[in-house]
């Protein structure tokens, strides 16, 4: 494979609070990364809303993306359905990435965790390739295992957006389902969770008929004490003229 080239500073972090299902993902442009941590029904309490199967299938995914990779997070419950719907979205599976949860002595949690018959201690992001995004992607430079502390529940390991930044350095990148622990340098983040909205993109607000209040003051989301990960050299929290 091509080594990979220097990574290019990202643009600064964007996020819009809304609600998935009602928004027209044709208006958002094209991206080469979509990732996605559904909030799938697993049939038990969680400090969050959940969405129907049928649901997940209405989403346009489709629209966001000509050439590039998706990674969806699955439970053991949606393992199938995530495959389901990477055909359904355009996709073609093409690996999966396995998170391993350690605790903060290092060691996998016995107890307290979640699980019907066995303690889960890993997740599962199943990853799909759709079109040909080899001009600006760079394949086999990461594992497909992560090892990292358990935090807050459903948060997923910062590796992970460090891993695809360089697969596909550089590019545009979207995240569903997000809260304000998941946005990040170099992607806009979708969800319902976080507070305000900093959309910095001028084509994307004009399409959704958004004005100079959907960008933050502040840089951050409402809510998210501390975010040294946001700062980015260089750049300023503005959109391009």
């Amino acid at each position: 494979p091509l080594a990979p080239p220097p990574l290019p500073a990202p643009q600064p972090a964007q996020w819009l609070n809304c609600d998935i299902r009602r928004l027209d993902f044709a208006k958002l442009g094209k991206f080469s990364v979509v990732m996605a941590d559904p909030p799938w029904d697993i049939h038990m309490e969680l400090p969050y809303g959940t969405m129907r199967d049928d649901e997940m299938r209405a989403l346009d995914i489709a629209s966001v993306c000509d050439d590039g990779y998706i990674f969806l997070w699955v439970t053991a419950r949606a393992m199938e359905l995530g495959r389901e719907l990477l055909e359904l979205w355009g996709y073609r599976r093409c690996s999966e990435l396995l998170w391993i949860k350690i605790n903060h002595v290092q060691r996998l949690p016995r107890t307290g965790r979640t699980g019907h018959w066995l303690n889960h201690n890993k997740e599962h992001c199943i990853v799909g390739v759709k079109g040909d995004p080899s001009k600006h992607c760079f394949p086999l430079v990461d594992a497909d295992v992560i090892v990292s502390e358990i935090r807050q529940t459903s948060r997923k390991p910062d590796e992970v957006y460090q891993m695809i930044e360089r697969l596909s350095p550089g590019t545009r990148k979207l995240e569903l389902f997000g809260r304000p622990h998941n946005v990040w340098p170099g992607w806009l983040t979708l969800g319902n969770q976080l507070g305000d909205s900093n959309v910095l993109d001028e084509s994307i607000r004009r399409a959704l008929g958004l004005d100079d209040s959907a960008v933050s003051k502040t840089g951050k989301p409402a809510g998210l004490a501390s975010a040294p990960h946001l700062v980015v050299r260089g750049s300023s929290n503005r959109g391009r003229r």
